[in-house]
């Protein structure tokens, strides 16, 4: 992950855990994770041009789903999405059984790990979505995770209405 979106992550994770409530806290938080979700979708955009040049456009929003999960996340993160779900109606599911700003996440409790880790799903979020709109495709991401280290990426296709 960029060392700036992580230290990021990192700062709003440690704020939390140790009790300490800046002013305004919940305005700090969101505007991190603004700032960590532009970050993303910069760099999905970024990479997606540099990457995809030498390649024919895709097809459809499948063909381009599986290069994010394929190439651009070996790009990002070293390793590609372990699974890929679709209804075939304009969402997608991917899965990310070890993810690797998780790999040495530890906390006290599993709660505790479970929130401390949220904030470190804005990046990959928005560097899905900025990837699939340097492809044309307009699209919503929600992350999550239940089980570190695994992550959850939910991307819905928006359709424009006539």
């Amino acid at each position: 992950m960029v060392p700036l979106a992580q230290g990021l992550a990192a700062e709003s994770t440690i704020l939390r855990r140790v009790g300490r409530k800046p002013p305004d806290e919940e305005e700090q938080n969101e505007a991190t994770f603004r700032r960590l979700e532009t970050l993303g979708y910069r760099v999905g955009q970024g990479l997606v041009e540099r990457f995809s040049r030498d390649r024919p456009r895709f097809i459809d929003t499948l063909d381009a789903i599986k290069f994010l999960c394929k190439d651009m996340w070996t790009i990002v993160f070293r390793k590609q999405i372990d699974n890929l779900k679709t209804n075939h109606r304009g969402v997608y599911v991917l899965t990310d059984n070890a993810f690797r700003p998780f790999a040495r996440m530890s906390m006290s409790s599993r709660t505790e790990a479970i929130l401390g880790a949220q904030s470190f799903l804005w990046f990959p979020g928005g560097f899905i979505r900025g990837a699939l709109a340097s492809m044309g495709i307009n699209a919503t991401v929600q992350a999550e995770t239940s089980e570190l280290p695994g992550a959850t990426f939910q991307i819905k296709i928006v359709t424009e209405r006539d």
